[in-house]
C-alpha cells in the first residue's frame, strides 16, 4: 500500500487515472472491450477521488461512480449531467470483477462513453 502522504495527494490520483485512461483506447484497437470498460471505470474512479481529495474530501472505499459524482457535486453542482455516464460506467466495474452472465459492452458503446468521460476528466482537472 502506499504511503499515506499518496493517498492523500490528488496529483497522483490524476496520475494513475490517467495510467488507466490512456490504457482504454489500447485495449479497444486490440478488441479487448472488456478490459477497455474496466480501465474507463478506473480511471473515472481515480480521476473523482483526486478531485474529492482535493476539496478536503476523506478517501473512502468505494467503487461506485454514482456515489462519488454525489460528493463532487456537493463541491461543483455542475457535475451533475454527468450521472448517466457514472451509472454506465460503474455497471462495467462489477461486469469485469464477477461471473455475471452479461455480454459486455461493445467497442461501438465503449467509444462515446470515452469522449464523455473525457470531458468530465477535463472537468475535473
Amino acid at each position: 500500500m502506499p504511503p499515506e502522504r499518496e493517498l492523500g495527494d490528488p496529483s497522483e490520483w490524476f496520475r494513475k487515472g490517467q495510467q488507466d485512461l490512456q490504457r482504454v483506447p489500447r485495449c479497444l484497437q486490440e478488441e479487448d472491450c472488456e478490459d477497455a470498460a474496466f480501465h474507463l471505470q478506473q480511471a473515472l474512479e481515480k480521476y473523482l477521488k483526486g478531485f474529492l481529495i482535493a476539496h478536503g474530501w476523506r478517501l473512502q472505499r468505494t467503487h461506485n461512480l454514482s456515489v462519488l459524482l454525489d460528493e463532487a457535486v456537493k463541491f461543483t453542482p455542475t457535475l451533475e449531467p454527468y450521472r448517466s455516464l457514472c451509472q454506465e460506467v460503474s455497471a462495467f466495474y462489477v461486469e469485469e470483477r464477477y461471473p455475471i452472465s452479461t455480454q459486455g459492452p461493445s467497442r461501438a458503446e465503449l467509444e462515446p462513453l470515452l469522449q464523455h468521460a473525457q470531458q468530465l476528466i477535463g472537468l475535473l482537472r
